[in-house]
């Protein structure tokens, strides 16, 4: 079966040795909560379709590799495009593909689009010190009764 844009990102390779190679979670709409409800950190890796966006397989090797240079220190979860994209307003990063680290299932901080090597570490390591914060979102037009044009940032 050829892949194409909109197929299954589970027929690519690099994306199947998440599962299948490295044992992550697949999380989705319906254990989005459960999954991120635990204690400690947990590292959320955006993906996207990896037909157009290429980088999502850079990433899918990438993520291993944190994951082998900080040992022990978080749980990884995967969201397959369908649920990347449900689930991306809260928390509000801007390029694909995306990691989120949460701590006792708050948001602490993302990483998105495609970083050198150093750029991981370094992230990583502060994100893993830093404590819950609100994640950033995209302002919203608010108008009551009688108002144009108010609008409020996140």
């Amino acid at each position: 079966m050829p892949v194409g844009p909109g197929s299954d990102a589970r027929l690519f390779p690099l994306i199947a040795a998440l599962f299948a190679k490295h044992r992550y979670a697949e999380v989705g709409h319906d254990n989005f909560a459960s999954f991120t409800a635990r204690s400690g950190h947990t590292l959320l890796l955006f993906t996207e379709d990896p037909f157009r966006f290429k980088e999502t397989l850079d990433l899918a090797v990438i993520v291993p590799q944190i994951e082998l240079a900080f040992p022990g220190r978080f749980v990884v979860g995967v969201l397959l495009p369908d649920a990347a994209r449900e689930l991306q307003p809260r928390y509000g990063f801007r390029r694909w593909p995306a990691l989120v680290l949460l701590k006792d299932g708050q948001y602490v901080g993302a990483i998105d689009g495609l970083r050198n090597w150093d750029e991981y570490v370094a992230t990583v390591t502060e994100l893993l010190v830093a404590e819950p914060t609100r994640p950033p979102t995209v302002g919203v037009a608010v108008n009551s009764a009688g108002e144009t044009g108010a609008a409020c940032g996140g």
